[in-house]
């Protein structure tokens, strides 16, 4: 079987590669990706001469390219997308632009090909924030800001595609995931290596916003699990039950770099920033998954990969400072 992952090369795609290359010898297995600022082919150097994986340059959107290249693709694992939120409230057509145009060109081009599987990952900001309980997969969708209204309106270009062709479609909504290899950009990232440099962390607000995390390994294994067992037409909510708010993960994180308070710096918050965000995962837990990794362990892991990889980071932040 030959699996397209589109935006390979980025945080969750390697991490995912990575999975699958190793546990499918089987499979070949094709990274998609643009290689915009957040990828790097770094993250797969351990598997790029494995027989079973192959990476190819390209863009979603380059429909005449796509119709072509994906006559040699059984499956499809749509991961590329643009999903900073800050940068989402900065410059939103690109998000528009590659998110949900992107994510339309890629169905068109697989179902001209008969694509026999098509896993389309999105995120639980799509149902926008909730005070209280947790969002199933069959709750509204009220995206608040450019990138989760991207992403739902994707999710719907997806589902027109079942309905409509009756494209072997399934979607996934992920927690915020963390781990190895994520552009440090996102909080945890961001926080960690701003310590390791010696600087404060900008917080926003008064940082009691709530987010619930899962960390890279057990993201995988739940995708992996959906795309092999998921049933077609279905959504499934991906993530765990650890919820913190940005205020005790920015202090988590400094106490275990061996700092206090002080290097809290508290900064103005984005124009509308979700409350709290929070996903049912009974349908997923019925499949069968479980959660392996806990948020403890999941954040010491990812704490002791910056400090060991300190080279990785400081390239990404240095040519961020020249783009």
């Amino acid at each position: 079987m030959k699996i397209l992952v589109t935006g390979g090369a980025g945080f969750m795609g390697s991490n995912f590669i990575r999975f699958m290359v190793n546990k499918y010898p089987q499979h070949q297995i094709i990274n998609y990706d643009k290689l915009t600022y957040a990828a790097d082919l770094r993250n797969l150097d351990d598997i790029k001469h494995k027989k079973n994986y192959k990476f190819v340059k390209g863009d979603v959107c380059n429909f005449k390219f796509l119709v072509k290249f994906l006559k040699e693709v059984d499956c499809i694992i749509h991961l590329a997308a643009e999903s900073h939120v800050d940068n989402s409230i900065g410059n939103s057509l690109i998000f528009t632009t590659s998110n949900t145009y992107g994510t339309h060109v890629l169905l068109e081009a697989a179902r001209l090909n008969n694509v026999k599987k098509f896993l389309h990952v999105s995120t639980d900001e799509v149902y926008g924030d909730i005070e209280n309980g947790s969002f199933k997969e069959d709750s509204k969708l009220s995206p608040n800001n450019p990138y989760s209204a991207s992403k739902a309106g994707a999710e719907m270009i997806v589902r027109s595609y079942h309905k409509t062709y009756k494209m072997p479609i399934t979607i996934v909504r992920g927690n915020n995931v963390f781990g190895p290899y994520q552009y440090p950009e996102k909080i945890i990232p961001k926080f960690i290596t701003k310590v390791l440099e010696g600087k404060k962390v900008p917080l926003h607000g008064s940082g009691s916003n709530i987010r619930t995390y899962i960390f890279i390994g057990d993201f995988v294994n739940s995708l992996d699990l959906v795309f092999n067992k998921g049933k077609i037409g279905e959504i499934y909510n991906l993530g765990t039950s650890d919820e913190i708010s940005n205020l005790e993960l920015t202090k988590l994180i400094l106490k275990k770099l061996g700092k206090d308070d002080s290097y809290i710096d508290f900064v103005e918050d984005r124009p509308f920033n979700d409350r709290r965000y929070s996903v049912d995962i009974s349908k997923i837990k019925a499949m069968g998954w479980k959660q392996r990794y806990s948020f403890e362990e999941g954040l010491n892991r990812t704490i002791e990969w910056y400090r060991d990889n300190e080279s990785w980071w400081r390239i990404k932040l240095i040519k961020s400072l020249h783009d």
